[in-house]
């Protein structure tokens, strides 16, 4: 079992900074893939940032490509975004998720936290 939760989220104006952390509860948390996803308002939820399971690969969805870091630390059992360059578009409630594979697919995660919501305003 691992439980997930997120914080970090708030309001910030276009071209602001933000930084997400998602703390995970459980001694497996450096066997699980970890991701970022998030849905804005009257849209799906869409896969925004990824990390394998020792931290040294990454994946980002086109969107943010350039704008937000990912990353972990296995010893605190926690993942962080880094969202820089914020735009309106941005806004939506981040999940963190975690999964036994790495990868974009929501399907294949099967931890996910309660999201922390993120306004950006123009």
């Amino acid at each position: 079992q691992l439980q997930l939760v997120e914080s970090g989220g708030g309001l910030v104006q276009a071209g602001g900074s933000l930084t997400l952390s998602c703390k995970a509860s459980g001694r497996t948390f450096s066997t699980y893939a970890m991701g970022w996803f998030r849905q804005a308002p009257g849209k799906e939820r869409e896969f925004v940032a990824g990390v394998t399971r020792s931290g040294d690969g990454t994946t980002y969805g086109d969107s943010v490509k350039g704008r937000f870091t990912i990353s972990r630390d296995n010893i605190q059992n926690m993942v962080s975004l880094q969202m820089n360059i914020l735009e309106p578009e941005d806004t939506a409630v981040y999940y963190c998720a975690a999964s036994p594979i790495f990868s974009v697919l929501q399907r294949r995660y099967n931890y996910w936290g309660q999201g922390t919501r993120v306004t950006v305003s123009s």
